[in-house]
């Protein structure tokens, strides 16, 4: 496991540059999924502009006026945090996070260069200033502005972060109440950050695309079926963060010996032990052990697990070429997604079989969240998938 990128560059290449301690693995796969899906997001968004299915906006924008005080105090106070706190780590890297000293304690503290964040603040500000100047006008003009579908992948996808972000937080802490509780015992953003159910960020993230949907005038289905091959793919590459990193989304115990039909794969894409598992959870890795001990971490699973983290990125990846063959071929908004909900229900009710999970009894039949949202994703992708073909027929 390589808890952050210095660990895996360190220990693939060679490579020792401390600073990059502060990259955590899982949150760099992360970052990873928005910029390919939002890639993939927009090249359907273009050609279904061109199809005639999406149309631009128009919006009315003041343009010309000054730069306000509030902007700039924003930029300058963005400047002073990024200064004050990332620069100075990083250029104190070598030293804070030598030994067991991990990059968490002192990103959470109020240690920082307050000369760095001036200077930064001074910087970001003086620019906010002068590029409003050089656009500002006499007279400010009210224009009409074209906006195309495809200008709208970013606020798409932060209004997707968002409100995924919350949502996975809110269903992992009903899973988890207890933690909850431990929240506001000990409020951190550590804490906060950690735990995240994937169904939560699925089901409140398309609310807030539904809404960003209605308020600029667009088919929320035509929409969705953008989004859903970009969904696949950002899961699968968001996993691979989930295995490299080892942040508990493991099966459970596998103490089973490869199959002789798997020999052809590595020994660890049957069990694995985590080792360097940023959860710390299991026993300490010792000198007898095959593994290395990585400061601040060195702890691995006693038993080995199914690593399905790996198993669903290779679901994922094939799941969206499905996805993506479809897309020119279906013709009515709306099936592609259906066939979206379908096979992601389809692919988490069947990984739930050998995943970790809570359980809870639903009409006497015991059961983890996972796998009853992901059956009644399936009903409701099945059922949409009829009714929009039963009124294709009626056209």
């Amino acid at each position: 496991m390589y808890p952050s990128l210095y660990f895996a560059l360190n220990d693939l290449f060679g490579v020792d540059l401390s600073f990059l301690k502060l990259i955590n693995s899982f949150g760099f796969f992360v970052a990873l999924a928005f910029i390919v899906g939002g890639f993939f997001l927009k090249k359907e968004l273009v050609r279904l502009t061109a199809n005639g299915a999406l149309k631009p906006n128009s919006i009315q924008q003041l343009v010309g006026i000054p730069t306000t005080a509030f902007e700039i105090t924003t930029q300058s106070l963005v400047g002073f945090i990024f200064g004050w706190k990332f620069l100075y780590l990083i250029f104190n890297a070598g030293t804070l996070f030598s030994g067991a000293s991990l990059p968490q304690s002192h990103l959470f503290s109020t240690e920082g260069s307050t000369p760095l964040g001036i200077i930064c603040a001074i910087l970001l500000g003086g620019w906010a200033w002068w590029d409003g100047k050089r656009n500002t006008l006499e007279k400010p003009e009210q224009k009409t502005i074209s906006v195309q579908p495809s200008e709208h992948v970013g606020s798409l996808l932060t209004v997707a972060a968002v409100g995924g972000i919350l949502g996975a937080k809110l269903f992992h802490l009903i899973e988890y109440p207890e933690q909850f509780i431990a929240f506001f015992q000990a409020p951190s953003l550590n804490a906060f950050l950690g735990g995240l159910t994937i169904y939560g960020g699925l089901i409140v993230g398309g609310i807030s695309v539904w809404l960003y949907s209605m308020k600029y005038n667009y088919n929320f289905l035509t929409i969705a079926d953008c989004a859903s091959p970009t969904l696949m793919i950002g899961y699968g590459i968001g996993r691979i963060g989930c295995q490299v990193s080892g942040d508990g989304d493991w099966g459970i115990n596998n103490p089973l010996p490869q199959p002789d039909w798997l020999s052809w794969l590595p020994d660890w894409t049957w069990s694995y032990h985590f080792p360097n598992n940023v959860n710390g959870m299991g026993r300490l890795i010792t000198d007898t052990d095959p593994w290395a001990i990585y400061p601040g971490y060195g702890t691995c699973l006693d038993i080995a697990v199914y690593p399905t983290s790996l198993y669903e990125t290779t679901l994922a990846i094939i799941l969206f070429s499905i996805l993506w063959s479809l897309r020119k071929r279906f013709k009515t908004a709306g099936l592609l997604f259906a066939s979206y909900l379908i096979l992601n229900g389809f692919e988490r009710f069947w990984i739930e079989k050998i995943r970790v999970n809570t359980t809870f009894d639903f009409l006497g039949i015991t059961m983890t969240q996972a796998e009853l949202i992901a059956v009644l994703l399936m009903l409701s992708g099945a059922t949409l998938f009829y009714f929009l073909k039963k009124k294709d027929k009626f056209k």
